[in-house]
């Protein structure tokens, strides 16, 4: 089993499936009994103890998955308990036959009842797939609920039954997995969404498919792969200095407000930056040198003027703590007529630019939060939660940028027109959800680009590296869990 990057639509691995089956003639049902040998492999290798299975098969080709998985797991030695949640008179093709192999094997269907779930040692997942859209009917929501009920360890075939396949969203309940396997190729609903919270592990069985080289079939998105952080961030050279590890500004702390461009300003030097200057209200300044010797200070006065700086500076990062008050203003209106080659645009800069909102260069990072998307779109924030995949797009096509829409599961789009590529990070974990974790991550990537010269690879790299940083953080437990923490964690991910 393995872990790939790329992600498809639901429709997309279907039409590779029937590519398989149509022009490169591999039978369906070979593709499903490959898919039940790969399901038994990782349930033996997941659950030695397990013995005693319930595999829960609905109509369709999912249900065909489980007959079959049922079947082999039969010839294995397993105590397999099928239920049937679609009555077997109503299946058709592939899966009619998986059903009628298992009765020839010697097994039984009996109709699903949610007390037979209580002797079983793991459920098998095979109840709905990925043509599911939700609401559940009725009857097939008790089903669900039964399985999340018995407190049994659960996989799930393909794809959590009540998940949505393309968006992740769930109506009204879901199959809680412990690990999913998916077959031919990722589907974004296991990512997206409520989708992560019922996957479990992620894995997945190509089935021996291979995607072929035509438009149709490029990725919805991908993975963001942590081999890149070796590949991007070599060993330096012993003739290092400062300079060529970068100059960032980092433009904000309007008044009463340090802390948020001190935990950039350190983002930056603990990702490797080599020189980081904080622009900020003097008196914000005075707390954060106390603090850090090691970052340069640009008081600024009542007129702001960020003037050589700006000029000097490899990266400008321009937000945190800077207010939408006069003094934010008339810095982001400075920003704006400079028009430095690379800025990243966190917090109150992407306020004042939903304001006024205008294309920008395509090497600026936009990190917006749902709510900060949603005024940049001219949305609501539960409609940009409602298609993250869709809004990461529309800010991407409307502002020019490379785009990180912040959150459970960020997404990062760069790219231009038919070559525009969506990246998700999957790494992370809730005990982030607190003040200044954006502060942190836009020091974060503006340390990154100042070394790496490629904004779209230190956008997807620093979500990366702030994520895993976070989980770091949060061996201690999630709850409790503060942005300083993960900045004490950042340095061992930049060097791998």
């Amino acid at each position: 089993m393995s872990r790939p990057t790329a992600i498809y639509s639901a429709a997309q691995v279907r039409a590779l499936d029937a590519f398989e089956i149509e022009k490169r003639r591999v039978a369906g049902y070979t593709l499903m009994t490959r898919a039940a040998e790969g399901a038994l492999k990782i349930l033996r290798a997941r659950w030695p103890q397990a013995h005693r299975l319930a595999v829960v098969c609905g109509a369709g080709n999912n249900g065909g998955d489980g007959y079959v998985l049922a079947r082999l797991a039969l010839a294995a030695g397993f105590e397999v308990l099928v239920l049937a949640a679609t009555a077997p008179d109503k299946l058709a093709g592939d899966a009619r036959r998986a059903h009628d192999d298992w009765l020839a094997a010697g097994g039984r269907a009996l109709p699903f009842a949610a007390d037979a779930l209580s002797g079983c040692d793991l459920i098998v997942d095979g109840l709905l797939g990925t043509g599911f859209r939700p609401p559940a009917r009725p009857e097939t929501l008790a089903v669900i609920r039964a399985i999340n009920a018995a407190r049994r360890p659960v996989l799930a075939l393909d794809i959590p039954s009540g998940v949505d396949a393309d968006s992740g969203v769930v109506q009204d309940d879901a199959v809680r997995a412990d690990l999913t396997l998916s077959f031919v190729g990722f589907k974004s609903g296991l990512f997206l969404g409520a989708g992560p919270e019922h996957t479990g592990v992620a894995l997945l069985d190509d089935l021996g498919v291979v995607a072929p080289s035509q438009p149709e079939f490029v990725p919805q998105m991908r993975l963001i792969d942590e081999a890149e952080i070796a590949a991007a961030l070599p060993r330096r050279p012993r003739d290092a200095y400062k300079g060529t590890s970068g100059r960032v500004l980092i433009v904000g702390g309007a008044a009463g407000m340090p802390g948020a461009v001190r935990m950039a300003g350190v983002a930056a030097m603990r990702v490797g930056a080599g020189l980081v200057t904080v622009a900020a209200v003097a008196q914000n300044l005075t707390a954060v040198a106390a603090a850090h010797p090691e970052l340069i200070y640009l008081p600024l006065p009542p007129a702001p003027e960020l003037g050589d700086a700006l000029r000097v500076a490899d990266v400008v990062a321009i937000g945190p703590g800077l207010g939408t008050g006069d003094f934010g203003r008339r810095l982001w209106g400075e920003v704006l007529r400079a028009r430095p080659p690379v800025v990243v645009v966190d917090a109150d800069a992407l306020n004042l630019l939903a304001k006024e909102p205008a294309m920008v260069p395509g090497e600026w990072i936009l990190t917006p939060h749902p709510g900060e998307a949603a005024r940049l779109l001219g949305i609501e924030t539960r409609a940009v939660q409602a298609d993250r995949l869709a809004a990461v797009r529309a800010l991407h096509e409307r502002y020019g940028a490379i785009c990180v829409l912040k959150g459970a599961g960020s997404l990062i789009a760069g790219g231009a027109g038919k070559d525009t590529e969506i990246w998700i990070c999957d790494r992370g974990n809730p005990g982030m959800a607190t003040a200044g974790m954006g502060d942190v991550l836009t020091g974060v990537i503006a340390g990154l680009r100042a070394q790496l010269r490629d904004s779209a690879l230190a956008a997807r790299l620093g979500v990366l590296v702030h994520a895993l940083a976070g989980d770091s953080a949060a061996r201690g437990g999630q709850r409790g869990l503060m942005a300083s923490d993960v900045l004490s964690e950042l340095r061992g991910w930049v060097n791998p």
